[in-house]
């Protein structure tokens, strides 16, 4: 096949055309080369997305925090929390903990042995 047919092809014709190719390399370049390229806005998408996740996490423990404040906005609860969560006592008071064998963490010293 010589030159001249292959240029007699009607896609030649078409792909040679100076508005293609121009268009053509105008569309690979905002694709991939160009600052604001598809990759990067994929990227910047996935960011995004990543990122409303964590705010609606984050919207979910406030939420909850707001409900243990409001919850502990009472005396008697405030002072059953101190007590479960800081072991606290009134004075002239004894505590005792009481733990089981299955609630204990066991040694690491212990178990090598």
């Amino acid at each position: 096949m010589s030159w001249k047919d292959f240029r007699k092809k009607r896609w030649f014709g078409i792909v040679s055309n100076i508005y293609v190719l121009v268009l053509t390399i105008f569309a690979i370049w905002m694709l991939f080369f160009d600052t604001n390229s598809l990759l990067i806005h994929r990227e910047l998408r996935k960011e995004i997305n990543k990122l409303e996740k964590q705010q609606e996490f984050l919207k979910e423990e406030i939420s909850k925090d707001k409900a243990i404040i409001e919850k502990l906005s009472d005396p008697k609860e405030l002072e059953k929390f101190a007590r479960e969560q800081y072991y606290l006592k009134r004075k002239n008071e004894e505590i005792f903990l009481i733990e089981y064998e299955d609630s204990i963490k066991p040694d690491p010293d212990e178990e090598s042995n």
